[in-house]
């Protein structure tokens, strides 16, 4: 017990040991020496060093050919796709507000994260019948009209794999759960450039969906979800307008106004 409660505390102390050093780099400009991170952090040199070589291991820290620390690669990339995806809702809000009030329906904005597709933000229909996503939610790619086109950017032999490795679990009787079917819908939605989901995440619920095509470190989608008996195909060219239009203002790190 005793040892279990000292290598907890041992763990605390070591993340908040690499938090200081962090700050210190910070403080420095991004880039310094050993000693003067142990001097600023009070550490000792050797304690310093040991947890900035377990921190480069795992790309927290990189080290260049004359000795000086600088944050890591993992680091750097996770900046960006906080800064990235910041942006990308703040492009997004006014044009998903616009695109709402045109079919008054909820529109989506989702990113993929491995093998789902993440809520993160969303234009509420007023509607008392309507479909309501959480923000911070997420489902399966394949259950989605999004994460059916992120699945086919990468070609067949990526589908199968995908449906290896998840089984592809049935959220409703109409979720896909054959591969050749599953890459034959995505394939055809990405060539028409839109993908349905009929039912496939949710009874009585559809969804449109369309890719969008801001540089970014993770692909990302525009959706219309509602009552599937509502959902209209005829939205399509507007969905596909207003991901243009936050492909645009997105690549001017800018806010379009909508008309």
């Amino acid at each position: 017990m005793s040892t279990s409660t000292t290598d907890k505390n041992s763990s605390i102390q070591v993340i908040a040991r690499l938090r200081a050093l962090l700050d210190a780099l910070a403080a420095e400009g991004g880039s310094a020496p050993l000693k003067i991170l142990a001097a600023v952090t009070g550490l000792a040199p050797s304690t310093a060093f040991r947890i900035l070589a377990s921190a480069q291991d795992n790309q927290l820290i990189a080290r260049d050919a004359g000795g000086h620390y600088r944050f890591g690669q993992r680091l750097q990339d996770w900046a960006q796709l906080a800064h990235g995806r910041s942006d990308l809702r703040a492009v997004a809000r006014p044009i998903m507000a616009w695109l709402r009030d045109q079919v008054q329906e909820t529109v989506n904005l989702t990113i993929q994260e491995g093998d789902e597709v993440i809520y993160v933000e969303r234009a509420t229909s007023s509607r008392m019948m309507r479909v309501e996503q959480v923000i911070g939610s997420r489902a399966p790619l394949h259950t989605t009209a999004v994460g059916k086109l992120m699945l086919a950017l990468n070609g067949e032999a990526a589908v199968q794999s995908y449906a290896t490795r998840t089984g592809l679990p049935a959220l409703t009787v109409h979720t896909l759960r054959q591969a050749d079917a599953l890459w034959e819908n995505a394939r055809s939605g990405l060539e028409r450039g839109y993908a349905l989901d009929n039912e496939e995440a949710e009874i009585g619920v559809g969804c449109l969906g369309v890719l969008l095509h801001s540089r970014l470190p993770w692909n990302a989608g525009l959706s219309i979800s509602a009552p599937i008996e509502r959902l209209q195909e005829s939205w399509v060219p507007m969905l596909q307008e207003a991901a243009r239009r936050i492909d645009r203002g997105h690549q001017k790190n800018d806010v379009p106004s909508i008309s």
